[in-house]
């Protein structure tokens, strides 16, 4: 899997005086383009599009020193279409404007190529299993709200404007694995970037009806490796989905699906620490 990474990666530095398209990159990598953009924001931290931009950005930077293009020419040959945009994207990474770099020899930033190597740390080994689950609704109450990678979700906080009976009814349908409250992170975007925007759902995993006044996320049938983890809370959560995107993925020969991905949290009466149960859709990787 890290050799068909790197073989990607190669293959976006012959190519970033050229269109770049994700699913070219996801055949490379022999995966679904779903899943490359989701490993590779884990394992890059940040998104795809972003680290194209700054390789172009910085292999263009290098010619604007060197001189021997005009700026327009060179805004046009990295895919932007008027010297304006070519110049607000060159300050946005580098801090200063092309001409001005160009008269004054300006001090530009690299963004180095990319490569992916496997770094053993420590001894500990992830414990999960892999469970089949035919179709079933996920029944509570929604909001959207940022991705969050450190650090409390402050936006989540609606759940404590959930009257207690109403949780007595939610948890009340809860009739399958995982059992009890749960919450459901639904509709991220590709790129998983911070801030970026996502359906969460607080509610229980149920086959019955769904209430008027609940919020439901119909699941299809599928498979799902779930994980289990605990330590301080939050970050003992946040940390097992990198560590799922980084270590188990690359490792192991699943890759996600489309799918909500759900985390049974039971947390210290104290709030420091939490047990944690992740469940992600999954399917088999084609030799």
């Amino acid at each position: 899997m890290l050799e068909r990474l790197n073989q990607a990666m190669e293959h976006v530095e012959h190519r970033l005086d050229q269109p770049i398209e994700a699913a070219d990159l996801a055949r490379i990598a022999v995966t679904s383009e779903y899943h490359f953009r989701r490993l590779f924001s884990a394992l890059a931290g940040m998104p795809l599009s972003e680290y194209i931009r700054r390789r172009r950005l910085t292999v263009a930077g290098a010619e604007v020193l060197g001189g021997e293009r005009t700026l327009l020419e060179i805004a046009v040959r990295y895919g932007y279409t008027s010297a304006e945009a070519f110049a607000r994207a060159f300050r946005a990474v580098h801090g200063v404007g092309p001409g001005e770099a160009r008269r004054h020899g300006a001090t530009l930033r690299s963004q180095p190529r990319m490569s992916f190597r496997l770094i053993v740390e420590g001894s500990s080994s992830m414990e999960y299993k892999v469970v089949e689950k035919d179709e079933f609704r996920v029944v509570g109450r929604k909001a959207r709200v940022p991705l969050v990678h450190e650090g409390p979700n402050q936006a989540i906080a609606f759940i404590r404007g959930i009257g207690q009976e109403t949780l007595r009814r939610i948890q009340s349908l809860s009739d399958q694995e995982p059992e009890g409250i749960i919450s459901a992170s639904d509709n991220l975007h590709d790129s998983r970037a911070e801030g970026t925007e996502l359906d969460y759902y607080h509610g229980v995993v149920t086959r019955a009806a769904v209430p008027e006044d609940m919020d439901a996320l119909t699941v299809r049938a599928g498979a799902w490796a779930v994980f289990e983890s605990s330590g301080p809370f939050p970050q003992t959560l946040q940390y097992l989905w990198r560590d799922v995107f980084t270590q188990w993925f690359p490792s192991n020969p699943y890759r996600s699906r489309p799918g909500p991905e759900i985390l049974r949290t039971r947390v210290s009466r104290d709030g420091t620490e939490a047990k944690a149960e992740l469940w992600i859709p999954v399917e088999q990787t084609v030799a």
